[in-house]
Formats: C-alpha cells, sequence, structure tokens
C-alpha cells in the first residue's frame, strides 16, 4: 500500500516540476523575441539572435514529447499550442525585418499578441497544473534590474555596435599590460550590445563606459582567458540577457544579468553572475558563483559546482532578491536519488574573498595565470 500510495506522489511532482519549467522556459523566449528589434543586423548579431530563438523554440518542443511520460496528453497540447504560436510569433518578426517596410510592419503590428505568457499560463491552469507560489508575471516593473528601454538602432549605432567587437579585438592583439585589455571608451558611446569572441590568453576588462551596450551580451569561443563584464553593470545598467558559448580553461565574472544567462559548452571554468533565470547545457567541470532569484536548470551536464556569488560582487540591488542558487533543477535527471551531474561547494572548498578582492581584477604585479591559478583553473 505503502508503494502505491508514493507514486501518484512522485508523477503529480514531476508534472508540476515540469510546468514551472515550461512557464520558465516560455518566459526567457518571449524575452529573447522582443529584443530581437534592437538587436543590430550588422555582424551577423540578428542572424544569430533569430537562430538562438529558433533552437530554443525546437529544445523545448523535444523536452514536452520527452515528458509524455508523466504529462497528460491533454496538458501535452496544450503546451504544443503555447510552443506553435512561439514559432508564429517569431517567424512574424523575422518578417518585419524585410522590406517592403509599411506592409511588414502592419502584419507585425497585427501578429504581436498571437501568444503571451499569461496565455500560456491561462492554458496551463486550466488543466490544473498549478505551482503554489510560482508567479507567471514575466514583468519587470518591480526590478531594480529592469533596464531601459531602447529604440532601434540607427545605421549608425548599428555601425558602433559593429566597431565595439572590432575595437575589442584589435585592442586584444596589441596586448595591453600585461595581456589586459583595455577596450577603448569611445567605442561604446552608440553601442547597444557587446560581443567578445575568438580570444586566448588575455585578459579583457570592459569599462564603465559600455553601461549603454548591455542591452545583450555574447562571449564565446575563448580559451585560457579572464573576462570581467561586471563594471558597467554595478549602476542600475545590467544586461537585458546575456550568452556564454565555447568556452574552456577561463574565468567569465559576468555581473548583473536582468534577465536569462544561457551557458553552453563549457569546460573547466568559474563563471560569476547575478541573474534572474540561469540554464546550463553541455558543460562539464565548472564552478557557478550565482545569485539567481528563479531556480537554476542544467542539462546534459556534468561535474558541475554552486556556490553562492562572493561578497566582492553582492549589490543593493541584487541582495534584495532571494538567492536560490543552490535550488538546482537537472531535467535530465528525474530520479529520487542524488544527482550525480552537479553538486554544493562547501564553505571551506570556495574561493575566498581575499582572492576576488585583490587577485581577481589584475594589476601589475598580477598576471593573467597567477589569476588562473588563484580560482583553481591551472595549476
Amino acid at each position: 500500500m505503502a508503494t502505491s500510495a508514493v507514486a501518484p506522489q512522485a508523477g503529480v511532482g514531476l508534472k508540476e516540476r515540469f510546468f514551472r519549467y515550461f512557464q520558465h522556459e516560455i518566459t526567457a523566449l518571449q524575452q529573447q523575441m522582443d529584443r530581437l528589434n534592437s538587436t543590430a543586423y550588422s555582424g551577423g548579431e540578428r542572424n544569430y539572435a533569430v537562430d538562438h530563438c529558433l533552437a530554443g523554440i525546437e529544445r523545448l518542443s523535444h523536452e514536452v514529447k520527452d515528458a509524455s511520460s508523466y504529462v497528460p496528453a491533454y496538458d501535452q497540447r496544450t503546451y504544443a499550442d503555447a510552443i506553435k504560436a512561439l514559432s508564429e510569433k517569431l517567424q512574424s518578426i523575422r518578417n518585419s525585418f524585410d522590406p517592403p517596410k509599411r506592409f511588414q510592419f502592419k502584419a507585425a503590428r497585427k501578429n504581436s499578441s498571437a501568444i503571451s505568457l499569461s496565455d500560456a499560463a491561462e492554458l496551463a491552469q486550466q488543466s490544473k497544473l498549478r505551482v503554489p507560489g510560482y508567479n507567471t508575471d514575466s514583468s519587470n516593473a518591480n526590478s531594480s534590474f529592469a533596464p531601459t528601454p531602447l529604440e532601434n538602432p540607427s545605421p549608425t549605432q548599428e555601425k558602433s555596435e559593429q566597431e565595439v567587437t572590432v575595437n575589442i579585438n584589435l585592442q586584444v592583439a596589441r596586448g595591453g599590460v600585461n595581456g589586459i585589455a583595455g577596450v577603448p571608451e569611445s567605442s561604446f558611446s552608440n553601442a547597444s550590445s557587446v560581443t567578445i569572441s575568438n580570444h586566448s590568453s588575455n585578459h579583457i576588462i570592459l569599462p564603465t563606459s559600455a553601461s549603454h551596450a548591455t542591452s545583450s551580451g555574447m562571449v564565446s569561443n575563448l580559451r585560457r582567458c579572464v573576462v570581467d563584464l561586471s563594471q558597467p553593470t554595478t549602476d542600475g545598467n545590467p544586461f537585458a540577457g546575456l550568452t556564454l558559448k565555447n568556452i574552456k580553461d577561463s574565468l567569465i565574472i559576468c555581473g548583473q544579468v536582468n534577465g536569462s544567462i544561457h551557458i553552453t559548452s563549457v569546460e573547466n571554468s568559474v563563471i560569476v553572475t547575478a541573474c534572474r533565470q540561469f540554464r546550463m547545457h553541455t558543460s562539464k567541470k565548472v564552478d557557478v558563483y550565482l545569485h539567481c532569484s528563479s531556480r537554476p536548470i542544467i542539462e546534459d551536464c556534468e561535474l558541475i559546482r554552486f556556490a553562492p556569488l562572493p561578497d566582492t560582487y553582492l549589490t543593493p540591488e541584487v541582495s534584495q532578491f532571494q538567492n536560490q542558487w543552490d535550488q538546482i533543477d537537472d531535467f535530465r535527471w528525474l530520479q529520487t536519488e542524488s544527482n550525480p551531474h552537479f553538486n554544493l561547494l562547501s564553505a571551506t572548498n570556495r574561493i575566498e574573498e581575499s582572492v576576488w578582492r585583490d587577485i581577481v581584477p589584475g594589476g601589475h604585479s598580477v598576471s593573467l595565470n597567477d589569476i588562473l591559478k588563484a580560482v583553481a583553473i591551472i595549476n
């Protein structure tokens, strides 16, 4: 009798977890699509952002199918309808990018409300998938992290945004003091986002002048680097969203992220961030120092270790939100046994505050290797 009583309860738990996960993902996808109009076309950034949205929708569709063993058929149809509406909305946004402008603008306005998060939540609630205490409101109106709305970039702004990436590359190539790349502050005068890609053995620090370039960020294809994006985000200008991809043997200090941080294919690295939503997949041997106001999500990961955000990077704005750094969901591990894919770093195994404060910022007497050794990335 005891066994038969536990089985239904476990099924309900999985169903509720998937509902919470689905709400998290649909919110993140809609936020990404809402930012497409303010993403520069030059440099391929808009195409990459669209592909990222497409991949997210496809992945969510597959995950609904994978959950068929414990999600009722009616609820599966509800989720499928929501995903279909998201796909149609993305296609409408893509159509609005192409001429004729006037016609496509009207079409985009007409279809922009194809689905909202509240619509999806209402559909799910009708099937009685309620999670107590879960807030499905995707609005950032009450958040001190809320970014300032950005107008669509002009051709001049798009050009400046492209120059940000080029100037970063040139400055890193020139070296700088002790390998620290001092990015020219004038690069960010009209930029709305930052891309740092294809670097090896460099220490890159984003200056405070980049506070207007935090609508989105991309850090990718790095080896043996230290990247600090935190300075522009500490004065009330967090990144709206941030993507980390294809990174190895590196320390990435992300600063504050108002929306989602998406981490893909990171290995033997340390990530430091304060964010609203955390998603990591296909990564291995990564230490994450985290302040997250929702439950972090990992999938297809191994040897991930979590710890709370160091006090060095904790601001009053971040502190006012509950930190769920240790409430990890892994949708590739639904068993009740202990999850082998991640664990929590004990206080004695965490990097000391003095390292974050005195060594990680670098300087004339601190080399790149000194920093990587201090955070245990290299021996």
